[in-house]
Formats: C-alpha cells, sequence, structure tokens
C-alpha cells in the first residue's frame, strides 16, 4: 500500500474525483404467494437513488432501519442483483461487466460488516481465513501470505500472537480489527462500513473510527458508512446522505445538515440525538405513525403520511431532488420550513 502525501491528500479535498456513481439505482424484492408461488407485487427497497463519491471521502447514509440503507450497499458490491439503474466505479460501468472483467473492480471495492463474528469461520484459525484473500487473488508463496497477515494484523493493532487463535478467542473489538484487516488486504479504494461500530462499546467504538480514520488518511480511502448512531456520523463523516423508505430525502455536507436540515424527516432524527444540557430545554420531534409499507409506499412524498407540515400537494406530488443551498439537497415541497 502506497502512502498518500500531504500534497496527493490536500489536491483531493480542493478538487475531489468522483471515484462512485450510481444513477437510478432500483432494487425491488419480489413477493410471491399462492401455490404456484406467483408473483404479487415488490418490495421497493432501494427507490431510485443517484449520488456521487469521491475520492478520499467519507459518506454517511442514515436513515430509521427498513429505509434500504444496507440494500444500497449490498447492491452497489453487487451482493444484490439491480431491478434498475448503473453503477459507474472509477469511470467505467460495472454492474454488466463480464466475470473476468469484473473481478479487478471487486478488488477494489469492500465491505466491513456488523457483526464480524458471523463472517469467521469458527474452526479456522484467523491467520489462516485472511490468508484465503491471498491465496485467491495472488500467487504469493506461503512465507509471503504469512508475512502479509502479520503485517495486516499489525497494521490494525493486533499482535502476531493472534495469527494462530480462532475467532471464538477475541473480543468484539478485536474481531472487528479482524474484519477491517480482511477489508484492506488487497489494498482497496472504496469500503463499505455496514453499521461497522453500532454493536461495539463506546470506547470500542471511539478506537475502531480512529484506526478507520488513520487507514484513510494513509491509503486514500473512501467510505461509504451507513450507520443509525447520527453522533457518530457528525463525527466520522464529511457529507450525509438522509433515506426514508427506500428513497433519498436529503444530502449536505456534516455542517450543513447538522446546522440547518431542510427536510423536515431530518429535522426529526437529529432532534432524537440525545445532548447533555443543564440549562436548555430542548423539544424532541416525535413522528406519528409507523413506517409505511415498502410494498406499499404512499403516493406523492414517502414522508406526507407522518410529517406534521404536510399538506394535498405532498400527497398528490412527489417533490423534486433539487439543491436549495451549495451542495445541499432535499426533496420536499416545504424544504426548510420548522416542523417545531
Amino acid at each position: 500500500m502506497a502512502v498518500v502525501t500531504e500534497k496527493v491528500a490536500s489536491k483531493v479535498k480542493t478538487d475531489p474525483k468522483v471515484l462512485l456513481e450510481l444513477k437510478g439505482i432500483k432494487k425491488y424484492f419480489p413477493i410471491k404467494g399462492g401455490i404456484l408461488q406467483r408473483k404479487q407485487g415488490d418490495v421497493k427497497a432501494v427507490e431510485n437513488v443517484s449520488l456521487e463519491l469521491f475520492e478520499g471521502e467519507s459518506l454517511g447514509v442514515v436513515g430509521e432501519s427498513g429505509c434500504g440503507k444496507s440494500t444500497l450497499g449490498r447492491a452497489i458490491l453487487g451482493l444484490e442483483e439491480l431491478t434498475d439503474g448503473k453503477i459507474f466505479f472509477q469511470g467505467k460501468e460495472i454492474q454488466n461487466l463480464r466475470r473476468r472483467e469484473k473481478l479487478k473492480f471487486v478488488k477494489q471495492m469492500q465491505m466491513i460488516f456488523q457483526d464480524p463474528y458471523a463472517s469467521l469461520n469458527p474452526r479456522q484459525r484467523i491467520g489462516h481465513a485472511l490468508e484465503e484473500v491471498f491465496t485467491m487473488h495472488t500467487d504469493m508463496s506461503a512465507k509471503e501470505k504469512r508475512e502479509t497477515v502479520i503485517s495486516l494484523l499489525e497494521e490494525v493493532g493486533l499482535k502476531e500472537e493472534h495469527f494462530y487463535k480462532y475467532p471464538h478467542e477475541f473480543s468484539g473489538g478485536q474481531r472487528q480489527r479482524i474484519g477491517i484487516a480482511r477489508a484492506i488486504a488487497l489494498n482497496p479504494s472504496f469500503v463499505i462500513c455496514d453499521e461497522a461500530v453500532s454493536a461495539l462499546d463506546v470506547s470500542v467504538q471511539a478506537q475502531v473510527l480512529k484506526l478507520l480514520k488513520s487507514l484513510q488518511a494513509k491509503y486514500q480511502l473512501s467510505y461509504l458508512f451507513i450507520s443509525h448512531d447520527l453522533g457518530v456520523v457528525r463525527y466520522f463523516c464529511d457529507r450525509v446522505l438522509v433515506m426514508y423508505l427506500g428513497n433519498t430525502v436529503e444530502l449536505a455536507t456534516v455542517s450543513d445538515l447538522f446546522e440547518k436540515p431542510l427536510h423536515p424527516y431530518t429535522q426529526a432524527l437529529l432532534s432524537a440525538i440525545p445532548r447533555p444540557s443543564v440549562n436548555k430545554n430542548r423539544t424532541r420531534i416525535r413522528l406519528q405513525g409507523d413506517l409505511p409499507n415498502p410494498a406499499n409506499p404512499p403516493s406523492g412524498c414517502p414522508f406526507h403520511t407522518r410529517c406534521p407540515i404536510a399538506t394535498e400537494k405532498c400527497s398528490a406530488e412527489k417533490p423534486a431532488w433539487k439543491e436549495y443551498d451549495p451542495n445541499h439537497y432535499a426533496a420536499c415541497h416545504y424544504a426548510g420550513q420548522s416542523i417545531l
């Protein structure tokens, strides 16, 4: 892995280059029923998502459970077949490539899972599990593979002695470090963190986030950071994408989103962040009702059934995705209006 110089890192910030581009991504899951298991409808998990992710950037994706965050991440990596849309990586459309052509892009795109223990073989030593990556994708000798794996373990804060241990002998934080080591093994440029720290204690979360940031600075990694924790997103990410019922409702830099949220749903999410305040009374925005059924989404704006400022226009007409401030986008007929 080549270390990124300060000059290159500065260029990434001032003149960002698009690494990943999504155009009209849709992912529907068919609903089947009856004796013949005929299709009766679709669960619209991801609905017409378009965005760009830049080199060296951390893009957070937030929203309630069931909003399509994880499905979007899996669709990008090809773990879920797209219903519609296009994915461009390093300027190349990748979803329809042949297996051999796609393999070189797959090496550049990796994932860190929420539960690393579930993705590890409990009967296999950690060192041997990590060696499999190089067995499949390189022609390294046994000695080279072992030395590389030990170097990887040390890179993520583990020791050589951990090479021969089994998954159950590690703590949750250590297992997540192993997941990170596996994700960066092939020197990728893009990593999806799917709730990568949500199962960890707060102190361990801080350690893992610090590790991810140091690896990003060192190797110019780009992250798609999927999370429920807005506090973590605020600390870790550069921009934030807010999703609701498979739709994108707001996209902005971290500072703009937290200081001036435009969409009512974003305002409700931010009001739920616990903050210690002795002299200030904070108003919690409580949304009424449950998340609508993605198999039968509401007409017009998908959020109108729970929005306190919704009008007839919201139920009849789906709002356009517009740029209201520089690099601040939202899909709302009344963007910027407070719902307090």
